[in-house]
């Protein structure tokens, strides 16, 4: 089993940066692909990022695409989503997924684990 607890969320202005940290429980963490959720207010769960659990592939939302960039450390057992040039409609809770050995989901509810979620606020 698999907990995720993420951080690094705040207010930041149109056109500034972020790093969200995700830290995962468990020693199997490097058997894990790992991925990004935003929730808007009034709005449904949208994929954000991915990265399969050897940290060889990425994927990306079209809207956060050179923007954002997802990355892992499996020896610290941590996921970030760095985030750059953001935009007011950034703005969101930010959820952290876990899915073992899993190939590309774009679901929330498709995942195992996901964790409280960071509040994100970009102000114009």
């Amino acid at each position: 089993q698999v907990q995720v607890v993420e951080s690094g969320g705040g207010l930041v202005q149109a056109g500034g940066s972020l790093r969200l940290s995700c830290a995962a429980s468990g020693r199997t963490f490097s058997r894990y692909a790992m991925a990004w959720f935003r929730q808007a207010p009034g709005k449904e769960h949208d994929f954000v990022a991915f990265i399969t659990w050897s940290g060889d592939s990425e994927y990306y939302a079209d809207s956060v695409k050179g923007r954002f960039t997802i990355s892992r450390d499996n020896a610290e057992n941590t996921v970030y989503l760095q985030m750059n040039s953001l935009k007011p409609e950034d703005t969101a809770v930010y959820y952290c997924a876990a899915q073992a050995y899993g190939s590309i989901r774009y679901r929330l509810s498709d995942y195992a684990y996901w964790g409280q979620g960071t509040q994100v606020t970009v102000s114009s």
